[in-house]
């Protein structure tokens, strides 16, 4: 936050020495490379002087007075006016509104640093009005969340939508958001507990972008966290030569002992993973009765530190190769499974 008030007080620094330079008296600069409002913004500037204006018309003046600023394109004159409005006058109810304006100016212009310091100064230290029936904290909030922002910072954007406007938000969303948040700050119980409100609210169609099923993906987890984790092993070749040893003597309960018991699948290589088509749900005996099933006796060569495949076959007459997915876990949320091996799928037919 620091450097962002910084880079504000340089920048209407600039523009306040640049503006004085050609202003011969303190609000002359409002009309300068005006057009044809220029008569008109001479007239807004003599009332706004007068003393013992009411708010409502001060408020009426000074909106009239940017609105002619930004159709003639000066913002830098709107920005040096609203910023001296709001110091001049901290108590004014309408500086929410005039600090909005202004963090819409550097926004437009790029300058989207600068436009999160004045969003930011909106959320903490303005009280909020509404604007067309429109609350303009919420329009700073959803402006700072737009605006690329650390995870720490979500957190307390999205904790702030869901505490003072559940009924403006989509709610789902939101705590879908701050659960990711969550997630990548590596705060594991929040995120825990905040993917289960999110799936609380039943919306199987909430669009996240990079996520193609939200919905799958948050149960996943949860799901995940409360199960048993008592099919993991400690190495990949503890795992490995388990499967192979299950599958030499047909010992069908074994195998399906060894299958994780949350977000197992089975599917072809062109299938996506949240195809719920791909969730596996079936008993390894309905598929090795009367087959003799082989297996390579080394991984396949694409296989990694973090991922491994073993070729299979003999499995039916329709795919008879089976790909056994492997792969190791990344639940940090809990340490005593973070890092083992599980058996995670299977992919049917050959390698694409």
């Amino acid at each position: 936050m620091r450097n962002y008030h910084l880079l504000a007080l340089c920048s209407l620094a600039l523009l306040s020495l640049a503006l004085e330079a050609c202003a011969p008296s303190s609000l002359d600069y409002l009309t300068v490379n005006l057009k044809e409002r220029k008569a008109e913004q001479k007239q807004l500037i003599t009332l706004l002087t007068r003393r013992n204006n009411e708010s409502e018309t001060r408020f009426a003046l000074m909106n009239r007075l940017a609105t002619n600023l930004l159709a003639e394109g000066n913002k830098a004159s709107l920005i040096v006016f609203l910023t001296q409005a709001v110091e001049e006058h901290p108590d004014d109810p309408y500086n929410a509104y005039w600090l909005l304006m202004v963090a819409h100016a550097y926004l437009e212009d790029g300058s989207s640093q600068i436009a999160r310091y004045y969003f930011e100064r909106i959320v903490h230290n303005c009280q909020d009005m509404e604007i067309h029936n429109e609350s303009i904290h919420l329009l700073a909030l959803k402006n700072l969340i737009n605006i690329h922002s650390s995870p720490e910072q979500e957190v307390g954007y999205y904790t702030n939508l869901i505490t003072r406007f559940p009924d403006k938000i989509d709610l789902g969303y939101a705590y879908f958001m701050l659960a990711r948040s969550y997630e990548r700050l590596g705060e594991w119980e929040l995120a825990i507990q905040t993917y289960s409100q999110f799936l609380g609210y039943g919306q199987f169609n909430v669009i996240i972008p990079g996520i193609p099923d939200s919905y799958e993906y948050a149960k996943r987890i949860v799901d995940y966290d409360s199960s048993s984790k008592d099919w993991t092993f400690e190495t990949l070749d503890e795992l490995v030569a388990s499967i192979k040893g299950a599958i030499n003597t047909y010992n069908v309960r074994a195998l399906d002992h060894y299958r994780a018991k949350v977000n197992f699948f089975a599917m072809s290589w062109k299938q996506e993973s949240s195809d719920n088509n791909a969730q596996a749900d079936f008993h390894m005996r309905d598929f090795m009765g009367g087959n003799r099933i082989k297996y390579n006796e080394s991984l396949d060569a694409s296989s990694n530190p973090n991922e491994a495949y073993l070729r299979t076959q003999g499995w039916n007459q329709y795919v008879s190769v089976w790909y056994l997915y492997f792969r190791k876990i990344n639940f940090p949320a809990d340490p005593d499974i973070h890092g083992r091996w599980e058996w995670a799928g299977i992919y049917y037919g050959e390698k694409m």
